[in-house]
């Protein structure tokens, strides 16, 4: 008798599998020859790397956007970064809502830990705002780049200009259509337009921000006091990592600028870092101290649900209330006077290791095959991790090695940490207790 082999998959796993699946079928796509401008159609790698790199919304490219993808490419791409974006859970969520199937308990609960939120009640109802938010916001977003971009390009190559990058920013993507002004120019040719930068900003905050932290803000208005400890903690953790770094770019990094172009490359450079992988200011002029903040800000990422990478800011905070807990000598974690648990702390403590580890040892690796500046290596995998596509310039001109540990860091970075180790580790828990024994540190 033939024994029928059943796949139970756990929730992480299907997370982790179903980025992939996209990313393949992504890297199919666009081999097409009617992929890419001259009519041959992309290498497998270089089409790998490029799904990879719009699925995990990174911006790290192999290959200038416009330049060397044809409109179908490039439909393609935009298309992967707003499943990418969204998640590949909740779009196919939204596609049995619409179909009118009914959505299981497992289904709720694979959504569940998709998006980080806390409980599985009101789910379907998390994920219609989601949808909705989300393409109201790109909406908006496109209208109001829509100005500058038909101005320059016309009404029908503008549109589509300003609702790519409406997308790509909203989804932290950093994506970009200006390699007409020369390959892997980014935004910098709008870098003194007032209009762009202010747009840009507001959709990479807007989608970096998470979407629980959105439903309490629509829920609970303006009364502060009301929010959840995550949405509180997320909203004062954005404006300190805006406005510090943006204040030290200002003074360090732009000082020579005019008052204008100096505010704006400021604001900009400290909102992208962590999330989008926009830039207009040439990356290769900041000093070594400017390139260290920007590791740790791409390092840091944007909120937990949200389209951004990185370890979250939740993590570093969570992080930092220990810490201050530790410096009192207090028993408890507090956190704006709510307890953490020990369990959140121990995840926390867990994911930086992680990221930092992978982060190091990624980039000396590189730096040791390629021969290049470690510095240089630490931001490229700072960046691939954290899912933010900011580069030093060397992204393209990596060998085959080094762009494969990438393409594995950028994976990585958008599916989670937590997400890659509880999917690989399957065997039972069981609880052991162990005698207890002090052990000193510091």
């Amino acid at each position: 008798m033939e024994k029928i082999i059943k796949w139970k998959l756990s929730t992480f796993q299907i997370i982790l599998y179903s980025f992939a699946a996209v990313i393949i079928v992504g890297t199919v796509l666009l081999c097409l020859p009617f992929s890419t401008r001259d009519g041959n159609g992309a290498k497998v790698f270089d089409a790998l790397f490029t799904a990879t790199s719009s699925v995990c919304v990174t911006g790290l490219v192999v290959k200038d956007t416009w330049q060397y993808w044809s409109l179908f490419g490039r439909t393609v791409i935009i298309l992967l970064i707003q499943i990418g974006g969204l998640g590949i859970i909740t779009v196919t969520l939204l596609v049995f809502i619409l179909s009118g199937k009914k959505v299981s308990l497992g289904q709720r609960l694979i959504m569940k830990d998709a998006i980080s939120a806390d409980k599985v009640g009101g789910i379907l109802r998390l994920t219609s705002f989601i949808f909705g938010f989300t393409f109201l916001v790109e909406l908006l977003g496109g209208l109001a780049l829509s100005p500058a971009f038909v101005k320059e390009y016309g009404l029908t190559d503008g549109l589509g200009y300003a609702f790519f990058h409406s997308v790509s920013a909203f989804c932290n993507a950093g994506f970009d259509l200006e390699g007409r002004y020369g390959a892997f120019s980014s935004l910098c040719p709008y870098y003194d337009n007032a209009l762009v930068n202010v747009v840009i900003m507001c959709l990479i905050v807007s989608g970096g921000l998470g979407f629980l932290t959105w439903k309490d803000v629509f829920e609970k208005k303006w009364h502060f006091k009301k929010y959840s400890l995550q949405s509180k903690g997320i909203l004062i953790m954005t404006v300190i990592l805006i406005f510090v770094p943006a204040l030290y770019f200002g003074i360090f990094e732009y000082a020579g600028l005019p008052d204008k172009e100096r505010i704006l490359a400021s604001l900009f450079q400290s909102v992208t870092t962590r999330t989008a992988g926009f830039n207009t200011k040439d990356l290769t002029e900041l000093s070594e101290n400017g390139i260290i903040v920007m590791i740790c800000l791409m390092l840091t990422g944007g909120a937990p649900g949200s389209t951004a990478g990185g370890m979250k800011v939740t993590t570093i905070l969570v992080l930092f209330a220990s810490s201050v807990s530790t410096f009192r000598d207090r028993e408890r974690t507090i956190l704006l006077k709510r307890t953490v648990k020990d369990d959140v702390i121990k995840k926390a403590a867990a994911l930086f290791i992680m990221y930092v580890l992978l982060f190091l040892g990624a980039g000396m690796t590189i730096s040791h095959i390629e021969n290049i500046d470690i510095l240089t290596c630490l931001f490229e995998t700072a960046s691939a991790i954290g899912t933010v596509g900011l580069t030093l310039g060397i992204t393209s001109t990596l060998s085959f090695a080094s762009k494969l540990i990438l393409v594995i860091l950028m994976y990585f970075g958008r599916v989670g940490g937590l997400t890659v180790v509880f999917a690989a580790i399957t065997y039972d828990q069981v609880d052991v207790k162990y005698p207890s024994e002090d052990i000193s540190v510091g």
